[in-house]
Formats: structure tokens, sequence, C-alpha cells
């Protein structure tokens, strides 16, 4: 079986900033490991179904983010600022400096 690229995907999360200021964030994995995230703006933080998902999906801290991220640029494996390959490159964030 040959490698086909690492798979994206994103969901909405309740994100622990430092100072306890939490929020929902749309959080994008690279195989299960967050690399980064996505501001929501206030429609979106009001909608009842982001609301509903997040509620169900783990919550993460921003240091939980912010590791997972060092680690992938270590082994440069991280998809926004390295040529990673992925399965489905129409799911990464929108301002990405790779290609």
């Amino acid at each position: 079986m040959s490698f086909k690229g690492y798979n994206i995907s994103s969901k909405y999360v309740f994100c622990i900033f430092p100072d306890n200021y939490e929020t929902i964030v749309k959080m994008y994995f690279i195989e299960g490991t967050p690399f980064t995230y996505d501001p929501l703006d206030k429609e979106d933080l009001d909608d009842i179904w982001i609301r509903s998902e997040a509620a169900l999906n783990p919550e993460f801290t921003f240091e939980q983010v912010d590791q997972c991220s060092d680690y992938l640029i270590s082994e440069e494996c991280h998809p926004c600022l390295f040529p990673v390959e992925v399965k489905n490159p129409e799911l990464m964030p929108d301002d990405t400096l790779s290609n």
C-alpha cells in the first residue's frame, strides 16, 4: 500500500486561551493532531449548530495547540509552513503559506 498523503480535518471546539478566556474556534487537524485554528465571527459564535458541535468535541488549550504546532514544525510536517502531501487540500485553512 503506497502513501497517498496525510488526512486533514476540521471541527468546531472550545479553546481556552491565557487568562482563562474561552471561545469556540474552527480547529484544523492533520491526522488528528491540531495545527492551527480560525477564530469565528459573532454570527458563527451564536449559531446553535456550531455551539452544539463544539460542546460535543474535546476542548483544547492554547498551550496544547502551540505544543502540537511546534512538534509539527520540528518534524517539517506542519501543512501551513511546509510542502506536506495531503489527501484533501481543499480542507486546509484559506491563508496557508505552502502549496
